[in-house]
C-alpha cells in the first residue's frame, strides 16, 4: 500500500448555509477540490485566482511570435537572407509583447 503524504485526518462539521458559501466561493474561483481548497485557506488564509485575460492574450501573443522566429530562422537557414520585412514583424511583435507584459504588470500592482 503507498505511503500517504497526509495521514492525520482533520474532520468538521458545518451548517447548510456555511457550506452552500463554501461551494459558492469555490465555484467563483474555479476550484473543484474542496479538501485542497480548504487546506490552502487554513493554512494561509486566502486565496488568490489571478483570472486575467490579457494573460491569455500575452500567451497567445507569445505562441505566435515564436512561430513566426522559427519560420524565419529556417527561411534563413535555407536561403541565407532575411529579409527587412521580417525584422519589421518581428520587432511589432515585440513592441505587442512588451505593451501585454506591461498591462499585466500595472494590473498585478495594483492589487491590494
Amino acid at each position: 500500500m503507498a505511503q500517504r503524504k497526509r495521514d492525520v485526518p482533520i474532520l468538521f462539521r458545518v451548517s447548510p448555509e456555511e457550506k452552500e458559501q463554501i461551494d459558492r466561493r469555490m465555484t467563483e474561483l474555479g476550484i473543484v477540490n474542496m479538501a485542497a481548497y480548504l487546506r490552502k485557506m487554513a493554512l494561509d488564509g486566502y486565496i488568490v485566482n489571478l483570472d486575467i485575460p490579457e494573460l491569455r492574450e500575452l500567451v497567445s501573443l507569445m505562441r505566435r511570435s515564436s512561430n513566426n522566429l522559427n519560420q524565419i530562422a529556417k527561411r534563413v537557414n535555407t536561403t541565407g537572407r532575411i529579409y527587412a520585412s521580417d525584422m519589421e514583424d518581428m520587432l511589432q511583435k515585440q513592441e505587442q509583447l512588451w505593451e501585454a507584459v506591461n498591462t499585466i504588470l500595472l494590473k498585478l500592482a495594483s492589487i491590494r
